[in-house]
């Protein structure tokens, strides 16, 4: 099982690359939010969930362990398949998905392709012990920034460009609309 890639980038599509590793091209895979945090690099390092199938075999690769985790957990549920889950990560960091499972939030889950309220609701029931373990602050925190991250895709910015922005202003941005001021003066640099 292939668990990490390092090597370079060969050529970009709108959800995989190649990664030329010793010159074996790997396709992998990407989450919206890994894909846009690619640009301009030349080589990277991705850990990778092998996906074995009776007819497919697919390596999906993730810049950090806890996207990764989340992509585990997410597929462990009937209906979730790995491009389900990638559309979820595409539209939400795993932070924000523990808090939208922990506070019975179902409509960052139901804004991917494929899931209904009912599969939504099932993934809020199966995880909820699961993700249990994020503090109260972080909750507060994530809650936050998903909601800034709404308001500034409602503006025309994607996702993965909205979740950067709001990466780069200071924590003590309390408000809402304060970290929403704070990443258009991201956003327009």
């Amino acid at each position: 099982m292939i668990a990490k890639l390092k090597g370079k980038i060969e050529h970009f599509q709108d959800n995989w690359v190649i990664v030329d590793v010793n010159d074996i091209g790997y396709k992998v895979f990407l989450s919206d939010f890994t894909f846009g945090k690619l640009a301009g690099k030349d080589e990277i390092v991705l850990h990778i969930y092998t996906y074995v199938r009776e007819d497919i075999l697919a390596l999906y690769g993730f810049l950090d362990m806890a996207e990764k985790e989340m992509f585990e957990l997410l597929i462990s549920i009937s209906g979730i398949g790995p491009k389900a889950a990638m559309g979820i990560l595409s539209v939400a960091d795993p932070k924000s998905i523990q808090v939208a499972i922990l506070n019975d939030d179902s409509s960052i889950l139901t804004k991917v392709s494929g899931v209904g309220k009912k599969t939504a609701e099932r993934v809020i029931l199966e995880l909820q012990n699961k993700v249990a373990d994020i503090s109260l602050g972080d909750r507060e925190q994530a809650t936050s920034d998903s909601e800034a991250v709404e308001a500034l895709m409602t503006m025309g910015y994607s996702a993965s460009q909205s979740r950067e922005a709001l990466k780069n202003i200071p924590k003590e941005s309390a408000s809402v609309e304060e970290k929403i001021k704070a990443a258009l003066k991201e956003l327009g640099r």
